[in-house]
């Protein structure tokens, strides 16, 4: 659920023969990982439903009951052809040479962390050598590095560290979803694909409801899906619309009269991170407020 930079010239290498051996567990997959084959962390079976169109993502993400049930449905969406593309082919014959032993995911990310949670972290999307390959939101890159150490800061996370499905990390009150739920060409999913994806963070809103308190956008993108998704819901948005900035607030209001408190911050890119735009402090200062 990461968006580092794209590398210009990833390594490539040949399609790896199935299956590999995960780095945490050392159970064999296949890559993609077939759902319901024994995957730390895998919502889905073979027999969840699987959507292959906008329509049926917006059928299949309002009757999911519960987050378990909607994590289950995202993971093995096919909604976008470019992206299911995308992701799969990095997963065959895309991988970089650091991790060309592993399976990878391959698949849509799920949200990652307390089903009960009464904060949740909007990203971007994943990242094609992390979420892509981890199948854990902002798992097995830098940006995550940064998220993870900071969440356990601010005693989120269990521990600093995320470096692959099935290592232990819990988080505890928090709960990170993404705009996009499939890694994308460059880190920069399409217009339609963003629709398309919406219903899966609209029910991940619907769900929160209750007893979420507030909301941390990473970057203007993730800012921009928090409130397209609070106003679809039909909660009170400021108008006019609230500007993301790194530190920017913005009050909603359910439509139970809850509020809810939409924090931005600079995402936890590369881009930000390595030339200093965002700084520990900064996001430990943020992610304090929630």
């Amino acid at each position: 659920m990461s968006a580092d930079p794209p590398d210009p010239s990833p390594a490539r290498s040949a399609p790896m023969p199935d299956p590999a051996q995960h780095p945490v567990t050392g159970g064999l997959f296949r890559s993609p990982v077939p759902p319901g084959t024994g995957w730390p962390g895998d919502p889905a079976t073979a027999d969840t439903p699987v959507a292959t169109s906008a329509a049926e993502v917006v059928l299949l993400a309002r009757q999911a009951d519960g987050i378990r049930e909607l994590d289950a449905r995202v993971s093995v969406c096919r909604a976008c052809p470019r992206l299911v593309q995308w992701r799969e082919s990095v997963a065959v014959s895309g991988r970089r040479a650091a991790f060309a032993d592993q399976p990878y995911w391959g698949r849509p990310g799920p949200s990652f962390g307390d089903p009960d949670a009464e904060v949740l972290v909007v990203g971007l999307a994943p990242a094609a050598n992390g979420t892509n390959r981890t199948g854990r939101m902002f798992t097995g890159d830098r940006s995550g590095d940064w998220l993870y150490a900071a969440l356990h800061r601010a005693g989120y996370a269990s521990q600093p560290t995320s470096v692959s499905s099935g290592d232990g990390l819990t988080l505890t009150g928090l709960r990170i979803v993404a705009t996009v739920r499939c890694a994308p060409p460059a880190n920069k999913p399409t217009t339609e694909e963003k629709a398309t994806c919406a219903p899966w963070l609209d029910r991940d809103l619907e769900l929160a409801e209750p007893r979420l308190r507030s909301m941390l956008a990473l970057g203007a993108i993730g800012w921009d899906a928090a409130l397209g998704a609070a106003r679809r819901r039909g909660w009170a948005v400021p108008v006019p619309k609230p500007r993301f900035g790194h530190g920017a607030e913005a009050l909603l209001v359910t439509g139970a009269g809850r509020r809810v408190r939409l924090v931005g911050s600079y995402h936890v890119s590369q881009q930000n991170t390595f030339t200093g735009k965002l700084t520990e402090a900064m996001l430990d200062e943020v992610i304090a407020r929630l």
